[in-house]
């Protein structure tokens, strides 16, 4: 193992990449930095706030098993193979970035909540600060996700309903809601999960989406992913903040899926107009009664900690070239918008590598040597 970051003057530990988060992206961007010649430990670390490997699918709902949840695609160099499509996902991707993480000897440290990156000045590192202290650093990795940024969207009344609310965020298990009507709002693929689950369960759910739900029988190919790339990127390049996964991809219908159509669970009741204290009014005028709300209505990107740096663009998003943050060419982005899947993610966490150790090179051009960056 190489040895210890360098001791700065009291403004944080040195290291020449910081990358911030160990999920899919993470872990890419990682592992490719150490294939051009990173040195882990000295020249990059990664800081992740979960307190185990397994980036936000850690913290995903028992029920979600493997062949139920979005397909995981591999990580460089180390093939995930064939889990137990009855095992829970959080499981199956635990012990899968675990072993990633040792393969590879990635310097990767936890928990280690990354709470604000800012410039030190407007040519120099960034510091990355945590609670347990910070890092300087030339190039920042941010490969925060979503998960940490539910989605509560604001309708009238929900601050009176006297019922359970709860969020895709904070759902462990259909069986608590057995015997209970529970709306489900959100036209994603959690929400129409979550419908039928809950409808196995015991429970009566009513599944509520703002436009008509966009099932297709599109195969979830190369070809179909490069075109919901392209959208994205086309929203991003243009500063304007990433649109809702559904919105690109459609619904597959599965057979499981068409029979909850055919059996008339996984119907939508039209858009939600307001809650009240014990019921639900729909954009038709009609009333129902429910115990519980579950807003499956998704995640916004984790970009908090990276406020101090000014990003936002007057219409809520980030200007991207690829991975790289236009406003800032020490930032890089890996899984934000485009690179939001977990094999738009892999890709991602390639080019942030990439882009990271062409800097690198640029600055050592104007300062000295920078070792062997591939």
């Amino acid at each position: 193992m190489h040895g210890p970051a360098r001791e700065t003057d009291g403004t944080g530990r040195r290291v020449r990449v910081v990358v911030i988060g160990a999920g899919q992206a993470g872990l890419s961007s990682a592992y490719h930095l150490a294939r051009r010649g990173l040195r882990p430990r000295r020249d990059f670390v990664v800081l992740d706030a979960n307190p185990a490997p397994g980036g936000a699918w850690l913290h995903r709902w028992p029920a979600l098993t493997f062949d139920a949840a979005h397909a995981l695609h591999d990580l460089p160099g180390l093939r995930l193979g064939s889990p137990d499509p009855e095992e829970p996902a959080s499981r199956v991707v635990h012990r899968y970035y675990g072993d990633y993480e040792r393969t590879f000897a990635l310097p990767v440290l936890r928990p280690a909540r990354v709470v604000r990156v800012e410039a030190c000045d407007d040519d120099g590192p960034l510091r990355v600060a945590t609670a347990d202290g910070a890092w300087v650093a030339d190039v920042v990795i941010s490969a925060t996700g979503t998960w940490d940024r539910p989605y509560w969207p604001s309708y009238r009344g929900r601050d009176v309903f006297a019922g359970r609310q709860l969020h895709t965020h904070d759902y462990r298990s259909a069986e608590e809601f057995a015997g209970r009507r529970v709306l489900v709002v959100g036209g994603g693929t959690s929400a129409v999960q979550f419908v039928l689950q809950l409808h196995a369960a015991g429970a009566t759910p009513l599944w509520s989406t703002r436009r008509s739900p966009s099932f297709t029988r599109r195969p979830f190919d190369a070809e179909w992913g490069r075109e919901v790339e392209a959208a994205v990127d086309a929203r991003t390049s243009a500063g304007l903040p990433p649109a809702s996964v559904v919105s690109a991809t459609g619904l597959p219908l599965t057979a499981d899926y068409r029979a909850g159509i055919d059996a008339g669970v996984l119907v939508s009741r039209g858009p939600l107009a307001e809650l009240r204290e014990r019921s639900a009014v729909f954009a038709d005028g009609t009333e129902e009664p429910f115990d519980a709300v579950l807003w499956a209505t998704g995640f916004r990107p984790a970009l908090d900690h990276l406020a101090p740096l000014r990003l936002r663009e007057p219409g809520g998003g980030i200007v991207m070239d690829g991975v790289r943050v236009v406003k800032e060419p020490r930032l890089l982005l890996a899984g934000y918008g485009a690179s939001a899947s977990t094999l738009g993610a892999t890709r991602a966490g390639r080019a942030a590598a990439a882009a990271a150790a062409g800097r690198l090179r640029a600055i050592a051009s104007q300062s000295g040597p920078a070792g062997n960056l591939a």
